[in-house]
Parts: structure tokens; sequence; C-alpha cells
């Protein structure tokens, strides 16, 4: 998987590469990050990016040139536009499902904006899609960007050591995962529960089951709902 970043702020992504499961999958070449640097592509000697918007208003645009020419760039070095993607908190909520869909791409390229916002021209000439971590605001695209690498590069098979671990993981499975314990099997006076000692592997699959439901339920009642109607519709559509 190839993933581009085009950004005002290069080397944060970069560190990017040196953590965890995210770093050893690109040390392992299962996957490609490249960032470009937005004022590398400015047309002035002050490598100067944004300009006041028309019509007035606070804060400052990106402008369009250096943009359109960072994603020329990309694709020319790549011999492919790749899907190219909006970091925006006007975009569809990222789920774990966007990230599982992204994978079907082998090369994305992520822009991460800053400022008030970019010039409107780039998203509808360049962009294939936007995404938003959530309705917030923050400086820049590039924690999401961050966020959205990390939530797609875990998933490339040989990524994570135990593959069933990512498939049990919360969102997969549509519930909160369960609480986990592990030694000692009593600490300070709390003790593990006994189900999970038994070595009564039915029971204890029944066990994490019930938890992951009531879990659910009661932080994400939203979750749970839609967990249920996806029951029911299942079982409509058996019988």
């Amino acid at each position: 998987m190839i993933i581009d970043v085009i950004t005002t702020f290069p080397d944060t992504l970069k560190s990017f590469l040196e953590m965890g499961i995210v770093g050893r999958a690109f040390d392992s070449d299962l996957a490609e990050l490249k960032c470009w640097d937005i004022r590398d592509f400015a047309d002035d000697t002050y490598k100067h990016i944004d300009d006041v918007p028309f019509g007035g208003g606070a804060g400052m645009i990106i402008k369009p040139d250096p943009l359109f020419r960072a994603f020329e760039a990309i694709s020319d070095f790549r011999k492919n536009t790749g899907h190219r993607i909006f970091l925006t908190p006007q975009g569809t909520p990222f789920k774990q499902s966007a990230a599982e869909r992204l994978l079907e791409h082998s090369h994305i390229v992520l822009l991460c904006g800053r400022y008030k916002g970019i010039d409107q021209r780039v998203r509808d000439e360049l962009i294939d899609e936007e995404i938003s971590l959530g309705d917030f605001v923050l400086s820049g695209g590039e924690i999401a960007a961050f966020a959205i690498i990390d939530a797609m590069v875990r998933l490339l098979p040989g990524a994570v050591s135990d593959e069933e671990s990512t498939k049990s993981d919360t969102f997969p499975v549509g519930l909160l995962d369960a609480p986990y314990y592990t030694r000692p099997s009593e600490y300070r006076g709390l003790k593990v529960p006994d189900v999970l000692l038994s070595g009564h592997h039915a029971e204890i699959d029944k066990w994490r089951e019930q938890q992951r439901q009531e879990r659910t339920k009661q932080k994400r009642p939203d979750l749970f709902d839609r967990y249920v109607r996806g029951l029911e519709d299942s079982n409509g559509q058996s019988e």
C-alpha cells in the first residue's frame, strides 16, 4: 500500500514511521509513506501558500496553485493519481468500515488542511473523498492523517503478529470489546472472574459475548441499537 501525504508539516508525520505496529509495517515494506511539503510547490520566493478569502472574512485560505502542483507531482511520481482524500471536519465521519474499505486502494493521497481552509476549486476538481475524525476542529489535518494511516496499516496482512487480535477488536464485531485480565489472578483483593480461570472455553466465549453486549448497551447505546437491528434484519432474511 502506498500512502502520500500533502502537508505543511512533513516532519511531524515522518516520526510516525518509527512507531509500533505502523513503524514495523513500513520497515517490512508492507506499506510506503511519503510526505510532500506544500511550500515546495509555492510560486514565490517567500514560499507563500495562503491568501485572504475573496469576499472578506477572517482567516487565510491555502491557494489552489501549490495544491494543484502537489497533486500533479505525486501523479507524475507514482504514475497514477491515487485515491485522493481531503481531511476536513466537513467530511464523512471516519469509521472502522472506512479503514477496511480504503485498503481496497493500492495508493492513497491524504491532503492535510491548515488555516481557515483550502480553495474550493481544489476540492471540486481533485478530491475523491472527504473524511472527518469527528465534529470538532483541529489546527490541521496531520492528526487525522495519523489516525487514518494507523487504522488502515494495522489491518494489512503481516502488520500484526497475531492477526486474530485485529479480528476481535471492538468495531469489527459490531460491539465494544469485553474486559480482559492478566496475571496475577488476585491483586489488592481484586479478583479475576472465576469463569476466565475455569479453562472452559465455551463458557468463556459465552461470558465475553455477554460482557460485550452489556458494555455496549451501557457505554454506546447507539452501537447496541445498530447491532440489535442487524440481528433482526439477518433473522428476517434467514426466515
